[in-house]
């Protein structure tokens, strides 16, 4: 009898485990990638904008040295196609999975100095497709390139209305690959500055890092939004996948 219960414990273990891990991105325990397709293909149309975009995000230790962060979300953008709310240049190198919906939300600090938009682009590819342009995409720093930067989301009377192309300081382009979704996020200054030479996050959040948008935090700020959104993607993911019959 004690053995019996042993295995059934350790079961339970390796069963919790796997979920845990596949919410925290260690691919080498996901669900079944066609479950996982199939559910987060449909979210975009399915879920409250709540469940993609919390009103607010909480960042322990998300900011510089450890620091926490905290963002309140300043607005959200209509769900929309891809033409005209992805740069031009992202889109040509999203061609191969295709971009089916995007949807992005703006988020401010709670001292209204810094703003991140975030997005998640749904792709129409399978699981072989999201891992071969993931591939891509770190082979060839194409997350790297100031020229395929994603776009932000101003938004009227928020301490985002003036964040335009020219204001991006920082930015991070994930693709996912056991979902048809690639996260982005781009943050810059709230009082609407300029920035001349964005610096991609994990640059910024690099150690003895000294440009401006390094020493404002900008790097840890669309990382930090991204984690927290991308996470809740994966969470709805795997609710989804398990209410299934």
């Amino acid at each position: 009898m004690a053995a019996v219960v042993c295995v059934v414990l350790g079961l339970g273990l390796i069963g919790g485990a796997a979920t845990g891990s596949w919410l925290t991105g260690d691919s080498a325990a996901e669900p079944p990638a066609q479950d996982t397709f199939t559910t987060a293909r449909a979210l975009w149309h399915s879920l409250p904008v709540d469940t993609f975009f919390p009103r607010t995000l909480k960042g322990n230790g998300a900011g510089p040295g450890g620091a926490d962060r905290d963002w309140v979300r300043v607005g959200v953008a209509p769900d929309s196609g891809c033409a005209g709310t992805v740069d031009t240049r992202l889109l040509t190198a999203l061609r191969p999975v295709g971009c089916a919906r995007v949807l992005r939300a703006t988020y401010a600090d709670t001292t209204s100095s810094t703003v991140t938009t975030v997005g998640l682009v749904f792709t129409e590819a399978d699981a072989a497709a999201m891992t071969a342009l993931r591939t891509r995409f770190r082979t060839d720093g194409l997350d790297e390139r100031a020229d395929l930067m994603p776009r932000g989301f101003p938004v009227r009377g928020t301490p985002a209305a003036g964040f335009g192309d020219a204001q991006r300081a920082s930015w991070t382009v994930n693709v996912l690959t056991d979902a048809p979704v690639v996260v982005f996020a781009v943050s810059g200054f709230a009082d609407g500055r300029v920035v001349s030479t964005p610096q991609p996050a994990a640059a910024a959040m690099a150690k003895g890092a000294t440009t401006a948008p390094a020493q404002a935090g900008l790097g840890h700020e669309a990382k930090g939004i991204a984690d927290r959104v991308e996470r809740g993607l994966r969470k709805a993911v795997v609710d989804g996948t398990e209410e299934k019959p």
